[in-house]
């Protein structure tokens, strides 16, 4: 048996720390040296904490290694000795942490003349970030001590572990009070206003890229903290610098100021949505936006509004005639800048600030959206901001005059109309449905219902009156008929699920595939090759059913049988699927009662299960 030999073995590690000219390269050369590491294996600890070997590893992850050696295995030794710094043993962070000497010698790195190395800048990110989190006292009095450290952090933000280490910086540092004298210190470091001016027209691209990424995290930072914390806390510094009107002020003139450029725009567009953004984020956040239309407004720092405010025709500028670029084509695309400004618009509209709505209605920005809407009927991105901005003119319509330019100005109603007509041309003639008919189905369906049941109904109705009587007639129609149609083939009719039982003693199945809809899903199932639930509930065995009590040997023959005969079933399935249509089973075609008492065994089991 397997069991007279010795399978414990004894790690080489040890064997080489028992040589007393052992070096720290032959010790990383094994494969187990970090999980021994980890594992707090004494001796190897001791060894790596020695002042020479935790030069020679701070070394490896800030200098760069020679060029001619194979590219594969440039970096293996400052990987390792990254990952060993960063254990988090404690004896490692002890020392690193307490030496300022190493320490220096890390400082040293940034130093250096941009670009950096982006793997040693990430290793360099790493080791002070985890020193940031287990020694944090030492690290930042080490840190605020260097007068140039921000500066030359803020050098080399082309490297994203620069970010990276900013962020550690605010989120990381514990207890309460010593974050907050962090917070301060950065703030008089000017943080905010020297990021904030990294996104200008003229500068690196990639720079205003990382700039404009770190104050939209310490924003949601900062803002997740701040729900967080008691009552009697101080507020975060670095967030009332963003949110006041001089800080929106600022980025927005580095945005406008001089020649254009798409970069300067997108990257500051983007800080300001994070400023208006109702604390909702990814997929389900915009769901959620969606499902509630707009019921649930928030509420957004005055301020942020009030510098917007004035720059709202630079934006409409930007939608008429965005950063020129060559494209080589003959229909200039919508272009990121243009977009971005869409998203902003949909965001502005949701805050319901009347000053805003009020001057986007006097620019005919919904108007010229629409047009975009429907020039560019391929780029859904745009189709959903446009629908968003919709839907929150309908559903918050805080003054008389607020809905009315979207029916008159911008002849929502008769655009719905013609282009729908248009398409259904379109399609008659043999061509493609437009790639934007689907959010304008959901923007007829918007005005029904707002009609019916909005927040203000009868004012709605008031402006549909208002509309010429053939346009009126039109509408009516394409409601009770074309739209109620194509609402009711969009409509998806979930599977039916009662029917489907479960393979347990107490049921009983009259058959095992009782209807063309579960043989569908048996075939869907066999084709992912995955144990669904769905899969488990019809064909699975129960772990209980592995036991070793006669009871359950019958019946685990008949689940054997069963799920040969699923096996089959498949197969014919999948012919039937090839030929678009799905038989009925007959059961009066099988040659043998598939429920019948048979002797099995245990190799035909096996295979079977293994199907």
């Amino acid at each position: 048996m397997f069991w007279k030999f010795d399978l414990h073995t004894t790690s080489h590690i040890d064997q080489l720390l028992d040589r007393e000219d052992v070096t720290l390269r032959e010790l990383m050369e094994e494969d187990d040296v970090l999980q021994e590491c980890k594992a707090q294996n004494r001796r190897l600890l001791l060894f790596l904490s020695q002042e020479h070997c935790m030069q020679e590893l701070v070394s490896l992850i800030t200098t760069e290694p020679p060029a001619d050696l194979e590219e594969r295995s440039r970096f293996k030794f400052p990987n390792i000795a990254c990952e060993l710094l960063t254990s988090d043993v404690s004896i490692i962070n002890d020392k690193l942490g307490a030496d300022e000497s190493l320490l220096e010698v890390l400082y040293h790195f940034l130093e250096q003349d941009p670009p950096l190395n982006p793997l040693l800048a990430s290793f360099f990110s790493k080791t002070i970030g985890n020193l940031i989190a287990r020694k944090t006292e030492q690290v930042i009095t080490f840190l605020k001590k260097k007068e140039g450290f921000i500066g030359l952090v803020l050098k080399h933000i082309d490297a994203s572990a620069m970010m990276d280490l900013l962020l550690r910086l605010i989120s990381c540092v514990e207890p309460a009070p010593l974050r907050q004298e962090v917070l301060h210190w950065l703030n008089e470091e000017k943080l905010v206003q020297r990021l904030t001016e990294l996104i200008h027209t003229g500068k690196d691209e990639e720079r205003q890229s990382n700039a404009s990424q770190t104050l939209c995290d310490i924003i949601r930072l900062s803002r997740d903290q701040a729900n967080q914390m008691q009552e009697n806390m101080e507020a975060d510094p670095l967030l009332a610098v963003l949110e006041s009107q001089e800080s929106v002020a600022g980025l927005l003139k580095n945005m406008f100021e001089g020649e254009r450029s798409e970069a300067s725009i997108v990257n500051g567009t983007q800080v300001l949505l994070t400023l208006l953004e109702a604390r909702r984020s990814g997929l389900e956040g915009l769901m959620d936006l969606y499902s509630q239309g707009y019921e649930r407004s928030y509420t957004v720092n005055s301020s942020i509004l009030n510098a917007i405010e004035p720059h709202l025709k630079d934006f409409q500028q930007l939608l008429l005639a965005p950063p020129k670029k060559w494209y080589g084509m003959l229909l200039q695309p919508l272009g990121n800048a243009r977009l971005h400004v869409a998203r902003l618009v949909a965001a502005l509209l949701q805050t319901s600030a009347p000053s805003i709505c009020q001057e986007l209605c006097n620019l005919a920005t919904m108007e010229l959206l629409l047009d975009l809407f429907f020039k560019y009927s391929w780029n859904n991105f745009l189709h959903l901001q446009v629908e968003l901005c919709v839907a929150a003119i309908l559903s918050h319509p805080s003054s008389d005059e607020r809905p009315s330019p979207l029916f008159q100005k911008c002849q929502l109603v008769q655009r719905i109309l013609d282009a729908w007509e248009e398409n259904d041309k379109i399609q008659s003639e043999g061509g493609t449905r437009r790639g934007n008919m689907g959010h304008l189905t959901r923007i007829a369906n918007m005005v029904v219902q707002n009609l019916e049941k909005g927040p203000e109904p009868s004012q709605i109705t008031d402006l549909m009156k208002e509309l010429p009587e053939d346009c009126r007639g039109r509408w009516e129609s394409f409601v009770d008929e074309t739209l109620r149609e194509t609402n009711r083939r969009n409509t998806v009719e979930l599977v039916s699920t009662h029917n489907m039982h479960s393979s347990s003693e107490d049921d009983d199945m009259e058959s095992p595939f009782p209807n063309d809809l579960s043989l569908q899903q048996a075939f869907s199932d066999y084709q992912i090759q995955q144990m669904t639930a769905n899969f488990v509930d019809q064909f699975g065995f129960n772990d209980e059913e592995f036991s070793e009590h006669d009871e359950n040997i019958k019946h685990r023959c008949k689940k054997t049988n069963f799920i040969t005969m699923f096996v089959q079933a498949n197969a014919a399935a999948f012919e039937a699927c090839c030929k678009e249509r799905i038989r009925q089973f007959d059961d009066a075609e099988e040659e043998e009662d598939i429920w019948e008492e048979k002797e099995m065994n245990y190799a035909t089991q096996a295979k079977s299960r293994t199907r």
